[in-house]
C-alpha cells in the first residue's frame, strides 16, 4: 500500500503536468500502459484462465466503477489543488468499509461507522460547500472518485475470492477501460506535444505500477487493516504540489486532511489492539 500511495501521487503529479489534454485522454493513457503490462506478466505466469462466470461478472463491475472513479479522479486533479484532489480520492477507504459490507456482509463495527461520519465531517472542510453548486462541483466530482474507488476495491476482495490472478484482474479492468474510452478518444481527440506523450507515458506506469500494488495488497487483506496506509499519498501529493506548483491548501482543507487522516489511523489502530487481544 505505500508503494501504491507513492506510484499514485506521482501518477497524479504527471497527470497536472500534462496540461490541457482531455481528461478522458488522459484516462485512456492511464490505462493502456497497464493494459500492455498486464497482458505480458499475465502471459509470462502461464495461469489457468478459465474464469468463474461469477467471477467474470464481478471483474465487469468492478471494471465499470474503477473507470468511473479515474475519470472523476483526473477531473479533480485537473481543477483542484493536488492536495484537495488526493484527499477526496483518498475517502476510499471510508467506502471501502461500507461497499465491504455491503457486498460481502463484512460485520462493520460502532468504532467504523463513527470514523466514516467524522471523515464525511472532514470532506466538507475540504469541499467547503456552499448554496451556489457550481463553487464546489469540482470537489464533488472528486469525492464521487473516492465513492467508487471505495467500491471498486471492495470488489477486488470479491475478484481475490474467485481465486481470479492479479495480473488477469489489471489486464481485465485497463482492457475494458480502454475500450469504453476509444469513442471519446476518436471523436474528442486533442493534439499532444511530444512532451505531452511522454509525461502520459509515464503516468501510465506509474498507474500500472501503483494498480498492481494496490490489487495485490487487496486480494490478500481486508480493507480495514490495509487501507489506512494509503493515506500517505496525500502527503507525498501535498509535498509535491508544494515543491513543484508552489500549490499551498488552505485552512480549512488542512483541518479536513487532519480529521480524515486521524479517522484512518484510528481505525487502523483499533484493529491492531483488536487483532492482539485475539491472540
Amino acid at each position: 500500500m505505500l508503494a501504491a500511495a507513492m506510484s499514485f501521487a506521482l501518477m497524479f503529479v504527471l497527470v497536472y503536468y500534462a496540461g490541457d489534454v482531455p481528461t478522458v485522454q488522459k484516462a485512456f493513457f492511464r490505462n493502456a500502459i497497464a493494459f500492455f503490462v498486464a497482458v505480458y506478466i499475465f502471459k509470462r505466469e502461464n495461469v489457468n484462465s478459465n474464469i468463474d462466470k461469477k467471477g467474470i461478472k464481478a471483474l465487469v463491475i468492478r471494471s465499470i466503477v474503477g473507470l468511473i472513479s479515474v475519470i472523476c479522479n483526473f477531473y479533480a486533479v485537473d481543477h483542484l489543488i493536488l492536495a484537495d484532489a488526493n484527499i477526496l480520492t483518498n475517502t476510499n477507504p471510508f467506502f471501502a468499509i461500507i461497499f465491504s459490507y455491503l457486498l460481502l456482509k463484512e460485520k462493520v463495527k460502532p468504532y467504523q461507522i463513527g470514523a466514516i461520519v467524522c471523515a464525511f465531517i472532514g470532506c466538507l472542510f475540504v469541499i467547503k460547500p456552499s448554496f451556489i453548486v457550481f463553487d464546489y462541483l469540482d470537489a464533488l466530482v472528486g469525492l464521487t472518485g473516492g465513492i467508487m474507488a471505495g467500491a471498486a476495491y471492495a470488489y477486488l476482495r470479491r475478484i481475490g475470492s474467485y481465486n481470479i490472478p492479479r495480473s488477469y484482474a489489471v489486464a481485465f479492468f485497463a482492457g475494458f477501460s480502454c475500450l469504453a474510452l476509444t469513442p471519446f478518444l476518436i471523436f474528442n481527440y486533442s493534439h499532444m506535444t511530444t512532451n505531452q506523450w511522454a509525461i502520459l507515458i509515464l503516468a501510465g506506469i506509474f498507474a500500472t505500477l501503483g494498480q498492481f500494488f494496490v490489487t495485490g495488497a487487496y486480494y490478500y487483506a481486508p480493507a480495514r487493516e490495509v487501507s489506512v496506509y494509503m493515506y500517505t499519498q496525500v502527503i507525498f501529493a501535498a509535498v509535491l504540489g508544494l515543491i513543484l506548483f508552489d500549490q499551498v491548501p488552505d485552512i480549512y482543507s488542512i483541518i479536513g486532511y487532519m480529521i480524515i487522516i486521524s479517522m484512518g489511523i484510528f481505525m487502523y489502530l483499533r484493529k491492531r489492539k483488536e487483532n492482539e487481544a485475539n491472540s
